[in-house]
């Protein structure tokens, strides 16, 4: 197979979908606005350039990244040249949210097609005005047969989970999830989950309360929390807790005005739906800034929560909106017996200064990725593995993860006639001790 000539085939189509999102690029931005608010410099940051780099990092590399890897033969084999080929799957079913609605449909197609897979991509419904304008960039750069968008809501994912594919890719809930998980053992399709989870974010004493408060709050805030990786609660030392909140109060208001609603940079509720069951998880809630809301416009204000019980449902379900609860903690027990109890998060950030301290949180705590004294950037480096465990998902991608993840790795020995000890034939008389000697030498 002329693997150069393939890519070459491949790469044109994905350099016809950058020049594409390039000419669509006010009308991409104008659809996010007009689906929840987003502001040009969100949807550019968060949207449009990292696809636009996922796009020429696959152009790049995709060329060694298909090509066969030669590995070192065993000698039990010998002689032979022994490769790994990487397959497509074939058909593969991708289902992306609503959260990131272009981002996140468009990473994985592109990682799909590159490594040679025949593409179905479901967006999400709750966007429809980002939705219809991917089926048109989709239309105008593929084939039907390499990659197409299929419209419509619940009950047309729940029509294609039932069809058989050869790999499926979803971004969503829990929930939703572990159907899609439960349609795909049918035919026992393989999966990547990418779910969600409380992302905790570990604050203690050391180093500057002003910066951390800066940090956090871009990072709960962006796309006003509705973003999978968003610290979902805060763990605070209890000796800097007050001062903490007045940082976070002051810069909510650096970033958003004292008055949101008027923010230009200020996102809204994805539908009623969902500023509905964030706006319930508030009710007898100790609110100490925000909880401004307006339901004709879906907007629900920066809030901060404190001190919440363990047994609200605030603490229960992952948030996934602007409302940041705050809890205390004095020493390594206390965020053991929070954290622990609760399934694997997606993410966990921890702000400190103290190395020691930092380290002993990655090894005591499980969860998918995260950051030492920032927030949710780990997502932007395509050389590290985005995904969860356990509940928070399963299976990783960015980068070449994203190409080996819609890749089946075939191993391939190709063995040489010129020499064929008998070793191995029967009859085997007293050869086990003679293999076992032998063994032990290799």
């Amino acid at each position: 197979m002329d693997y150069a000539n393939l890519m070459d085939n491949r790469k044109k189509k994905l350099a016809k979908l950058l020049n594409q999102i390039n000419f669509y690029e006010s009308e991409i931005t104008e659809a996010l606005y007009k689906d929840f608010k987003k502001s040009a410099f969100e949807a550019y940051i968060t949207e449009i350039n990292i696809v636009k780099d996922d796009i020429k990092y696959a152009m790049k590399n995709m060329n060694s990244w298909a090509k066969p890897k030669w590995v070192l033969p065993s000698l039990l084999s010998f002689p032979s040249s022994d490769y790994i080929y990487n397959e497509p799957y074939g058909k593969v079913l991708i289902i992306s949210p609503w959260n990131y609605p272009f981002q996140l449909a468009l990473s994985p197609v592109i990682a799909a097609f590159a490594a040679g897979n025949q593409v179905t991509l479901k967006p999400s419904e709750l966007t429809p005005n980002t939705s219809a304008l991917l089926s048109k960039i989709i239309r105008e750069t593929f084939d039907v047969q390499e990659v197409v968008a299929v419209l419509g809501d619940a009950e047309m994912a729940k029509s294609l989970l039932a069809k058989k594919w050869d790999y499926i890719f979803f971004t969503g809930s829990v929930g939703v999830g572990q159907k899609v998980y439960e349609a795909a053992a049918k035919n026992l399709t393989p999966v990547t989950l990418e779910l969600g989870g409380k992302n905790p974010c570990i604050v203690d004493d050391t180093g500057s309360i002003e910066l951390k408060a800066r940090r956090i709050v871009w990072g709960k805030f962006i796309n006003a929390g509705q973003t999978c990786i968003a610290p979902d609660f805060i763990l605070v030392k209890s000796n800097v807790k007050a001062e903490f909140i007045k940082h976070l109060q002051l810069e909510i208001e650096k970033a958003y005005t004292e008055n949101p609603l008027n923010s230009a940079d200020y996102c809204r509720i994805v539908n009623k739906k969902n500023w509905l069951r964030l706006t319930e998880l508030l009710q007898n809630q100790n609110v100490i800034h925000g909880g401004d809301q307006n339901e004709a416009d879906c907007y629900l204000s920066p809030t901060l929560v404190d001190q919440p019980s363990l047994e609200s449902e605030l603490m229960k379900e992952e948030i996934f909106g602007p409302i940041l609860p705050i809890l205390s903690y004095d020493d390594f027990d206390d965020l053991k017996k929070i954290i622990k109890p609760l399934p694997k998060p997606l993410s966990l950030y921890v702000f400190t200064e103290n190395t020691d301290f930092s380290e002993r949180c990655i090894q005591e705590f499980p969860y998918g990725g995260g950051c030492i004294n920032d927030t949710i950037i780990h997502f932007g480096n395509h050389r590290l593995p985005f995904g969860g465990v356990g509940n928070s998902g399963m299976g990783a991608y960015r980068g070449k993860r994203s190409f080996l993840t819609f890749s089946h790795q075939k191993a391939v020995v190709k063995r040489k006639n010129w020499l064929d000890p008998s070793f191995r034939y029967a009859p085997y008389g007293n050869k086990l001790k003679r293999l076992k000697k032998l063994l032990k030498w290799l």
